[in-house]
C-alpha cells in the first residue's frame, strides 16, 4: 500500500506542469488561436519566479512575477496573431526560441554563470493532517505543493467559465463561428485578447512551479518539453478543462513510471524517452480521432 501511495503522490506531483499546460492550450484554442507558445511561456514563467524570489526574497513574489510575465507575454502573443495577423504556428515557435535564448542571456546577466542559477526561497510543500492517513487518496494530501490544490481549482473554474456563464458559451461560439459571433455584435478580439492573456499566466504559473515548487533554482531548458506534453494532453482531452485533467494524469503517469523502471535492467535512454514515446503514440492514434475547434487559425477583420 505505501508503494501505490509514494506512486500516486509522484504522479499527482507531476501532474501540475502538464495540466497547467494543458489548460493553457484549451483556453487559447477554445477561442481559435493555435498555441504553440506553451513550452516557451513556462519556460518564461519559471526564469521570472526564480529572478522574483532573487531579487525580493519572497517566493510568493517569485510566483506573482511569473503570472504577470506569462499574462504579458500572453497579451504580445495574441497582438502578434490578432493584430498583426502573423502566422500564428511561426509565432508559437518564435516564443519557444526566444525564450530559450533570453532566458539563458539573462541567467548569465543576473548569477554570471551558465546552466543553473543561484538556489532561491522556494514554496514548501503541505501535509494535511488526518486526511494523509486515509489509504490512496491520502496522497492527495501528503507532502504536496500548494500549486497542486491551486491547479485543482483553476480546472473548476475554467470548466465553470465555459459552461456555466454567457463569457464561456459566446467564447466556445468563437472558437466555431467566429464571423458568425461577430455579426451578432460580441467583440472576437476583446475575447480573444483575455485569453490569450489568461492562458499566459497559467502557463507562467506552471514554469513558476518547475523552479520554485519542485527545484529552487532555474536551469536552461528546464520545461524539458512539458509544455509540448501539454499541448498534446489538450488534443488528448478534446479541448475541455476536464479532459486536459485527465489527460494530464495519463502522461503524469507515464513520467512517474519512469522513475520505478530504473530497478529493472532497462537501458536508462529507453527510460527517459518514456513520457515522449507516448505522447508521439496518443498525438498519432488519438490525435485524428478527436475533433477540436472549428475555427483554430481563423481571423476576423
Amino acid at each position: 500500500m505505501a508503494g501505490i501511495n509514494n506512486f500516486l503522490a509522484l504522479m499527482l506531483q507531476l501532474s501540475v506542469p502538464i495540466v497547467l499546460g494543458a489548460l493553457c492550450g484549451t483556453i487559447a484554442e477554445r477561442g481559435g488561436v493555435i498555441m504553440l507558445g506553451v513550452e516557451g511561456l513556462m519556460l518564461l514563467g519559471a526564469f521570472a519566479g526564480v529572478a522574483g524570489s532573487f531579487f525580493t526574497g519572497s517566493a510568493f513574489a517569485g510566483v506573482l512575477l511569473s503570472i504577470i510575465v506569462g499574462a504579458l507575454f500572453g497579451w504580445i502573443y495574441a497582438l502578434f496573431c490578432l493584430k498583426w495577423k502573423a502566422h500564428q504556428s511561426v509565432v508559437g515557435v518564435g516564443i519557444n526560441l526566444f525564450a530559450s535564448g533570453i532566458t539563458a542571456v539573462l541567467l548569465k546577466a543576473i548569477w554570471h554563470t551558465e546552466g543553473m542559477s543561484d538556489p532561491v526561497d522556494a514554496i514548501s510543500s503541505l501535509t494535511v493532517p488526518v486526511l494523509s492517513d486515509i489509504p490512496i487518496v491520502g496522497a492527495l494530501f501528503k507532502n504536496q505543493s500548494p500549486y497542486l490544490y491551486v491547479m485543482l481549482l483553476i480546472v473548476a473554474a475554467v470548466w465553470v467559465l465555459f459552461y456555466k456563464t454567457k463569457f464561456g458559451l459566446r467564447y466556445r461560439a468563437i472558437g466555431d463561428q467566429p464571423h458568425a459571433v461577430q455579426t451578432a455584435g460580441v467583440p472576437v478580439n476583446r475575447y480573444r485578447y483575455i485569453a490569450m492573456m489568461s492562458a499566459g499566466a497559467i502557463a507562467g504559473l506552471a514554469g513558476s512551479y518547475l523552479s520554485l515548487s519542485q527545484n529552487n533554482l532555474f536551469v536552461t531548458d528546464m520545461t524539458a518539453g512539458r509544455g509540448f506534453m501539454g499541448l498534446a494532453a489538450n488534443i488528448f482531452g478534446g479541448w475541455q478543462p476536464l479532459g486536459s485533467l485527465g489527460a494530464g494524469m495519463v502522461f503524469a503517469v507515464a513520467q512517474a513510471a519512469r522513475f520505478y523502471l530504473t530497478e529493472f535492467e532497462i537501458p536508462s535512454q529507453i527510460v527517459q524517452m518514456l513520457p515522449y514515446v507516448i505522447t508521439l503514440l496518443i498525438l498519432l492514434f488519438v490525435g485524428k480521432r478527436v475533433k477540436g475547434p472549428e475555427a483554430v487559425g481563423k481571423l476576423v477583420d
